[in-house]
């Protein structure tokens, strides 16, 4: 793996791209900082080795617009407190104006650029832009594992034009290591749990994970086009039709495989899709018409904690059920407790990913808990699922110096 080790950093330009696409409130000021602090080992350790640092980012889609509301000028106040050194800010990513800031940098200084996609050719991979990105170092460094299944400008398109000058950061570097201490080191017996609303966004990591692991507990909505694919009723529970073929396909390679996917056995189910919705409970293959499931039943929780219990392995992906309501969030709530439980009292391992469950595991107080929490959603999720992300293929490309030139 390309490594900060790799590069002769004593007194070089480090071009460093980060993802501080976090949110902000109306005032401007850092609402969470979670992304930002990930990358403060990188940031913390670049320094110690006495280079400058050139930090790039995106911050939501202004869609080559300048937005004021988008500046990450903001985030440059954040980062400097958090740095406990000052944070300088070029209103500019290329061009003139940035060369000339960052030639007056001395080791141990941060200039932090302006939003990236203040530039069309950002998003559009314009190998020219990166060209102008690429002036402003010595090095580079990617350490935005949040974007690297894009290939724009300044996360895949740039690292061709450091030969033998580019490496992964800290955060990438770790983001890697545990994905795949999941996908090719696991500890049996090996379990995900899988929920989410739908099974179309979710077939190719199914597919993968019965390849890599023993068994799946599949909740959320999408569990309910499996229930409908083994011929049991549904009642108005969210169903992709023309997705239950696929997912009976799925349930038959999973059992040729010898791998168990476990489907709840009973639901939580509402007469609307409300948290003040009247609720009952019963089988989740016998819901009345007229009724949906919003989370799994007291039998699933069960079920389901008790597979948790015998895992040395746990990967997490996508809730058990309509959790941001209350009267539906039971069933996310306990299972993450039981994946904490695991992690805390067994040593199990545990990755959550993906942006829901990211978000229960932090509603629920239980991100402490786990062994780490991945700060790329889609990104975790095509990895995942074994494709190519070009923001990690571009720097082993780019350590590979027979093939570019700069």
């Amino acid at each position: 793996m390309p490594q900060l080790s790799d590069l002769s950093l004593n007194n070089s330009r480090v071009l460093l791209r980060v993802d501080f696409n976090v949110p902000l409130n109306q005032g401007g000021q850092v609402v969470n900082d979670k992304r930002i602090q990930a990358c403060l080992p990188t940031i913390h350790h670049l320094i110690k080795q006495g280079a400058s640092l050139v930090i790039m980012s995106h911050l939501g889609r202004p869609n080559g617009q300048v937005v004021k509301s988008l500046s990450l000028k903001p985030i440059a106040a954040h980062l400097a407190n958090l740095l406990g050194r000052k944070v300088k800010f070029s209103t500019s990513c290329v061009g003139d104006a940035a060369e000339a800031e960052v030639q007056q940098l001395q080791p141990g200084d941060v200039l932090l650029l302006e939003n990236l996609r203040f530039h069309k050719e950002e998003t559009a991979g314009d190998r020219g832009f990166a060209k102008q990105l690429a002036k402003l170092g010595d090095c580079y460094v990617n350490d935005a594992f949040g974007t690297a299944h894009r290939a724009h400008a300044s996360t895949s398109v740039i690292a061709a034009e450091f030969p033998g000058q580019a490496a992964f950061g800290l955060l990438m570097e770790k983001e890697i290591t545990q994905v795949d201490h999941v996908i090719k080191h696991a500890k049996s017996p090996s379990f995900a749990i899988i929920g989410g609303a739908k099974v179309s966004s979710k077939i190719d990591i199914l597919d993968r994970l019965i390849d890599q692991i023993d068994g799946i507990l599949i909740g959320g909505g999408m569990s309910f086009t499996f229930i409908k694919a083994l011929g049991g009723k549904v009642g108005n529970s969210l169903v992709e039709d023309d997705y239950v073929a696929t997912a009976q396909r799925i349930l038959d390679r999973a059992e040729s495989k010898g791998v168990r996917i476990h489907l709840p056995a009973d639901v939580v189910v509402g007469d609307a899709f409300d948290n003040e919705a009247s609720r009952q409970i019963c089988p989740s293959d016998k819901i009345p018409d007229g009724w949906m499931g919003l989370d799994i039943g007291p039998q699933a929780i069960t079920d389901f904690s008790q597979a948790i219990q015998g895992a040395e392995t746990l990967l997490w992906n996508g809730p058990m059920g309509v959790f941001e309501m209350p009267n539906f969030s039971q069933g996310t709530r306990l299972v993450g407790e039981a994946i904490a439980t695991a992690t805390t009292s067994r040593g199990a391992y545990s990755l959550v990913g993906g942006g829901d469950s990211v978000a229960a595991a932090a509603k629920f107080n239980l991100t402490d808990r786990v062994s780490y929490v991945s700060t790329g959603g889609g990104a975790m999720l095509e990895y995942l699922e074994g494709k190519t992300l070009p923001g990690i293929q571009a720097v082993w490309d780019a350590m590979d110096t027979n093939d570019h030139t700069h």
